[in-house]
């Protein structure tokens, strides 16, 4: 059959989608990109906020208008909205024909080829075997999704409902799985879970992050290994002496904060503090002076005052991250925080988005004039013929999320070479700069 997945939601669901498309692929099955050649039609879901459910719901009724123009005969839906709304889709989207869970995409193969109605919802503690991926986006770039679930329990997120607790995937099978994209291109490898610092305490006993990555660091054809989702209570000394002693593991850390007053904090279920974080902030600091650090908030949770949101701007002042996402709170049935009282109206949590984000913004052009004048590697990720100008990614920037570096030079260059750039001029969020044409890159 031919047959199109479409990918929605996170880059722990893009490897998902990736497992997915390997097995499809192993069967026989020709993965196409066109809605109207696709004969059948997986949309890997999302629910995580209210705007990812409404864009899973919207893709999965635009899907289905292909059963009446085009050659459409299955349409599957996997995912987090698939796991947590079951019951609701077959209610009201009759035109699906298979429902797969989180952990039961490997079952992926049968509900395509099903001839009737198919469902598979396993056990959301499961953890689904390994197999082969198809990197479905630019081979030199690949996420690796290091473990599943978590157990922090925070009490607007819907991570646990759907994904499970913690669970480490083994160390063996991502060792496998990255030689396995270093092999067909992959440069950078981006480690991934809802959590990564606390990689291996469930398999091993004990954290295990710091081990992992010293054994990625020995794949050949790997160039830089970046780490995100690290929660600032769980990250440990022998993790950043791991990522300042190894010139492979780019000095950045995504560190989701999500607020600084401690009553909202407390009020969040987090496992920590204003004072907790900027120590953990500074420590880093301390053993990589030249950490980018990401970070990202969420305004107008329940309760939140003026007061709050304050302390919030006197943090993100103090804290110097090189990143900052902003989210407004999204209330979400079935966790605690929906319930709670003082539940703030959506134009003000907008509002209050904006003033961070405008706030954020200041920062972030300050702190990339200090880079003019500087030499960076940078990673090629494309060409605009148009202003004649590469783009690519210095190891302050993760892909989609942070800032670009737009590059001038006379030769030519592929993406996922890693140059040598000379930064020339900065603005909010991006770089400028020349190719060194001579110099030797990381």
């Amino acid at each position: 059959m031919k047959i199109l997945l479409v990918s929605l939601g996170c880059d722990k669901n893009r490897v998902d989608s990736e497992h997915m498309l390997g097995l499809l692929s192993e069967r026989g099955h020709m993965i196409v990109d066109d809605e109207n050649e696709a004969e059948a039609i997986i949309v890997n879901s999302c629910c995580f906020i209210g705007d990812a459910k409404e864009e899973s719901i919207n893709t999965i009724l635009e899907m289905a208008e292909y059963k009446k123009s085009g050659k459409l005969k299955r349409l599957v839906v996997t995912g987090c909205l698939a796991q947590r709304y079951a019951e609701d889709i077959k209610a009201e989207i009759p035109e699906v024909d298979a429902i797969v869970g989180t952990t039961a995409f490997d079952s992926i193969v049968q509900a395509v080829e099903s001839e009737g109605f198919c469902e598979k919802l396993l056990s959301i503690d499961r953890l689904v075997p390994g197999n082969k991926r198809i990197i479905s986006g630019e081979s030199y770039v690949s996420y690796l999704k290091i473990a599943e679930g978590c157990g922090k329990h925070c009490t607007y997120c819907v991570i646990p409902l759907v994904r499970g607790n913690y669970r480490s995937v083994p160390m063996e099978e991502l060792l496998s799985e990255a030689r396995y994209l270093a092999e067909n291109g992959t440069s950078e490898l981006i480690l991934v879970a809802q959590e990564t610092t606390l990689y291996g305490t469930d398999l091993y006993g004990k954290k295990s992050l710091h081990v992992l990555l010293e054994k990625l660091s020995e794949i050949e054809g790997l160039n830089w290994i970046r780490v995100m989702y690290c929660y600032p209570e769980e990250i440990y000394d022998e993790l950043l002496d791991t990522m300042a002693a190894n010139e492979k593991i780019v000095n950045y850390l995504d560190i989701p904060v999500q607020h600084a007053s401690d009553r909202i904090l407390k009020a969040m279920g987090r496992k920590t503090s204003r004072k907790g974080i900027l120590s953990v902030l500074k420590k880093i600091k301390k053993k990589i002076p030249d950490a980018a650090l990401r970070t990202s908030l969420i305004t107008g949770f329940p309760g939140e005052t003026e007061e709050d949101v304050e302390i919030l701007k006197d943090f993100i002042k103090e804290a110097g991250f090189a990143r900052i996402g902003v989210f407004t709170y999204s209330r979400e049935e079935n966790t605690p925080a929906a319930v709670m009282p003082g539940q703030v109206p959506e134009r003000e949590k907008k509002r209050r988005r904006k003033e961070i984000m405008q706030l954020a913004a200041g920062l972030s052009k300050e702190r990339l004039k200090g880079m003019v004048g500087k030499t960076l590697s940078v990673m090629i990720e494309g060409f605009l013929p148009d202003e004649e100008v590469y783009v690519g990614r210095s190891y302050m920037d993760a892909p989609e999320i942070d800032g670009c570096v737009f590059l001038f030079s006379d030769e030519k260059h592929m993406s996922g070479e890693v140059v040598k750039a000379l930064i020339t001029g900065a603005d909010k969020y991006d770089l400028t700069g020349e190719i060194l044409e001579n110099e030797s890159s990381e």
